[in-house]
């Protein structure tokens, strides 16, 4: 005892002579011990109850049985709660002693002992993404009605009747309403037709063109109605007959006294429609639209469909005779195409047949079955401002499509056809595919829905990518786009020119790096774009015009190749000569390939007779994919498995 009170005595140091740091009287704190300060043969049981006092710790203390109770006595007035008042939180009451806004109490939903936990921040996020969902849906269904249809070769030669007016008139829904589908996009917002939007129509056994303009507003010099007002003009001078539109609900503007004076210079049949007459009340009021000088003054209403029929009368009476033009019937046979493969298409016309340009040849495929194909519909895709725009108008010759610094110029989406070889080629220049988050406007929305639409009905996809910006994340969903849907892909650099264009130091104009190496190049875009393997690649530029041609011959050869059909035969033998051991498949995965034979093309199908019913493992399908590309070629198509097995029981 006598030790124990010298202890407790003892002198304490100097760090711990103040009370504040001064260590307590009593047994030390005890400390949860590791599993490398016990013995070994403990550390297994002490990781067990210290993984049950983990699990313990996280386990809900709270539950429906153990919450508690309050009730709540339903008056006049409202809900209210029986007891004293609680006290407010010193938070909230000095918050709003300092003006600062408090957030509202949960509200209460009647129920006893229940309060509707929302929060207000999570509950206007909840509501923006809810919104936002929901105008994508609505967008979506809203372009399930629309067509991608576009008016065929024949058509070129019927009469042609242009629609024009000042912006927001209602030109592109009686466009809509005249070829009997939903081919031009329609809206609130002004200024969403901007290029030329071509269709067809018929009327008491006639036939007839005509093409949706966008709104003309001859005095306004910005870059984008100047580009339109010259599209618009395009339309005019070749057009036979002119339907000028009005707002019949609104004064004249200026904009259409002007457009007016412009159409009357030209000599051609013009027809006025006053548009949005939608009630008999309404059609006095058509009448005071004759000031601008026409003859023919009809009231219509092209959302509800009267009036159209006296409108299609008269300028159905006032158009020439469609020209007839018959074109030839060539059939190609296997040799013929083969020499195509080797020396490139060359097509040769009968002596003493005439045809015209825009109607080609009807090209009949003696190996692919009596495959008629008349053109080759391509899909121009991408990102905003990559040059889809500027692509089409070098590969028509033309200025066929707007083209702007600004990105999302384009909302419609715009064809042409081009006759090269004796082939014909549709190429249709799409909106630029943006994120959903980046999108906000209607017409934006909808313009990007259906540029994956006319992809889907395309045969030929060709990938723009910026060379000056690189592969982006979005090139790469939009190029899974077309390989998911079975398009033919060609990846399409463009820009190339400023990437190889240098300066007198030898470095590049734009941005002054040294000039890229197109090998290096390639090779990144490879590895950023591993899943397109197959397609080819090709560098051009639009703005100047470099390495066009190329396009048309890479065009032929990925529509050919996609068309090409093998026979059961030729797959035999193959499948003799291929080393399965070599593919790097999991054993549950293997399976064993009686035979295969192809089924479908555009793209090529075929389907595999197997001894199980099991999903292909994707580096089988992989390695052969890759098996076939090598002997049968398939140059910018993806190939499509099925799997055919034998044996009923199906594994997983």
């Amino acid at each position: 005892m006598a030790k124990a009170k010298k202890d407790d005595k003892k002198r304490l140091g100097k760090k711990h002579r103040t009370a504040a740091t001064r260590p307590k009287k009593g047994r030390a704190p005890k400390s949860t011990p590791t599993t490398g300060a016990v013995d070994p043969r403990k550390r297994k049981v002490l990781s067990s109850k210290k993984a049950e006092a983990n699990k313990l710790s996280k386990r809900p203390t709270r539950s429906p049985e153990n919450e508690s109770r309050k009730t709540i006595r339903m008056d006049a007035e409202g809900p209210k709660k029986t007891g004293a008042k609680k006290p407010v939180k010193r938070a909230a009451a000095g918050a709003k002693a300092a003006g600062k806004k408090v957030a509202a109490p949960r509200p209460k939903d009647g129920i006893v002992g229940r309060q509707t936990p929302v929060s207000t921040n999570m509950a206007g996020r909840g509501e923006r993404l809810g919104d936002e969902e929901q105008e994508w849906r609505e967008m979506e269904l809203l372009a399930s009605q629309m067509v991608t249809e576009t008016e065929s070769i024949d058509s070129r030669l019927l009469p042609l009747i242009a629609v024009c007016g000042r912006p927001n008139v209602g030109k592109s829904t009686l466009f809509n309403r005249l070829t009997g589908s939903r081919r031009s996009i329609v809206g609130d917002e002004p200024g969403i037709t901007r290029d030329r939007i071509y269709g067809e129509l018929e009327w008491q056994g006639q036939d007839a063109r005509i093409v949706d303009t966008g709104g003309v507003v001859p005095d306004d010099e910005a870059l984008i109605p100047s580009e339109i007002f010259r599209q618009a003009q395009v339309a005019l001078e070749e057009a036979d007959a002119i339907v000028m539109v009005v707002d019949g609900r609104t004064e004249l503007a200026s904009p259409d006294m002007e457009l007016a004076r412009l159409l009357l210079r030209g000599g051609k049949p013009i027809f006025l429609a006053v548009n949005k007459m939608d009630t008999e009340a309404m059609l006095v009021q058509a009448e005071n639209f004759r000031r601008l000088g026409f003859r023919n003054v009809l009231p219509i209403s092209a959302e509800h469909g009267t009036g159209i029929g006296d409108l299609l009368d008269e300028v159905f009476a006032v158009l020439p005779e469609p020209r007839e033009v018959e074109a030839p019937e060539v059939m190609l046979t296997e040799n013929d195409e083969a020499e195509e493969d080797q020396d490139g298409p060359d097509f040769s016309i009968p002596a003493g047949a005439t045809i015209a340009t825009s109607a080609g040849p009807v090209r009949r495929l003696r190996s692919h079955g009596e495959y008629e194909q008349r053109e080759t519909k391509v899909a121009i895709i991408g990102r905003p401002n990559v040059g889809k725009s500027t692509l089409l108008n070098a590969l028509t010759g033309t200025d066929r499509a707007i083209v702007s610094p600004i990105a999302g110029t384009t909302r419609d989406a715009v064809d042409e056809v081009v006759e090269r070889g004796g082939h014909s080629f549709r190429f249709v220049d799409t909106a630029g595919i943006r994120r959903k988050g980046k999108t906000k406007l209607m017409a934006e929305k909808l313009s990007v829905i259906m540029a994956r639409k006319h992809l889907e009905a395309a045969d030929v996809s060709l990938l723009i990518i910026d060379a000056t910006e690189g592969v982006a994340a979005l090139d790469a969903n939009i190029g899974g786009y077309a390989h998911e849907s079975g398009r033919s892909v060609i990846i399409v650099i463009n820009k190339w020119d400023l990437m190889t264009k240098v300066g007198a130091d030898g470095m590049r104009v734009f941005d002054g790096k040294p000039p890229a190496d197109q090998k290096v190049y390639e090779q990144q875009v490879r590895d950023n774009l591993k899943y397109l393997e197959y397609a080819p690649l090709l560098f051009i530029s639009a703005s100047e015009g470099n390495n066009i041609e190329s396009v048309f011959k890479k065009v032929e050869l990925v529509s050919r190749e996609r068309r090409k059909r093998v026979t059961t035969g030729q797959m035999n033998k193959f499948l003799e000569k291929v080393d399965f051991q070599k593919a790097s498949v999991p054993m549950n995965r293997r399976v064993r390939i009686y035979y295969m034979t192809q089924a479908a093309v555009a793209p090529p199908t075929f389907v595999l007779f197997t001894d199980k019913d099991i999903k292909m493992h994707f580096s089988f399908e992989r390695f052969l994919g890759n098996q076939i590309r090598e002997h049968f070629g398939f140059i910018g198509s993806p190939i499509w498995f099925k799997i055919k097995a034998r044996k009923k029981k199906k594994l997983n």
